[in-house]
């Protein structure tokens, strides 16, 4: 059973949730929290599996409940939903924590399936809204990106599969790409994420976005 705290400061926007998530097989609602403080509070409660947690909320916004509850040490995951495409807030999100980020239109499917994938150590970031988000990220000035040490331990292909991540690629799209099989392709994901120190995709997308092995324009 996937458990899941809902924190949105709107109760219809919470209630809609709610009533799909207690729908679905194996999910269910432990909890609701109209603020970041009460969804740090509730989290260290009921440690769910995840934190619906939106970004705009009053008092203490979703970015800092989502750094202090991914930084307590418990298991508890955090998917980022907002109904905004785009803001300064979700690349804070993706640093503070978050294993995803889902705009808050997202059909039901889409949301059940982002929060299995959270739920079960991976990571999601809405297709649509990656090349956006990281494109604000690498266009802000800034001194170029130094080398990070942690790069030479990556084989060619590590490289390879890293930089595809940084696009965010499937596994499938990499599978293809290199003509592998899907489960290589997992390995050399996994192998890839502990070379990096990155707890979860994201992680890694950041890494490579970090280091100017990918950019917006082209691979």
């Amino acid at each position: 059973m996937t458990t899941v705290l809902i924190a949105d400061d709107q109760p219809l926007q919470r209630l809609g949730f709610k009533m799909l998530l207690d729908g679905t097989p194996g999910m269910t609602v432990v909890g609701e929290a109209a603020n970041g403080v009460e969804a740090v509070r509730m989290a260290g409660q009921a440690r769910p599996d995840v934190v619906l947690m939106d970004v705009r909320m009053p008092g203490m916004d979703g970015i800092e409940a989502t750094r202090r509850i991914t930084t307590a040490g418990d298991r508890t995951r955090v998917l980022i939903l907002t109904t905004f495409d785009l803001d300064e807030y979700v690349y804070a999100g993706l640093r503070a924590g978050a294993g995803g980020f889902l705009l808050k239109d997202a059909r039901p499917e889409e949301l059940i399936a982002g929060i299995r994938a959270v739920a079960s150590g991976d990571a999601v970031v809405a297709p649509s809204l990656t090349r956006k988000l990281m494109e604000a990220y690498v266009n802000r000035p800034g001194p170029a990106p130094a080398t990070d040490p942690r790069l030479a331990a990556l084989s060619e292909r590590e490289r390879e599969v890293l930089v595809a991540i940084g696009h965010g690629e499937t596994n499938t799209e990499i599978a293809a790409r290199f003509t592998l099989t899907e489960s290589t392709v997992k390995k050399h994901v996994g192998r890839v994420l502990a070379k990096i120190g990155a707890r979860d995709r994201v992680q890694a997308v950041i890494f490579a976005y970090d280091n100017g092995l990918v950019r917006p324009t082209g691979r």
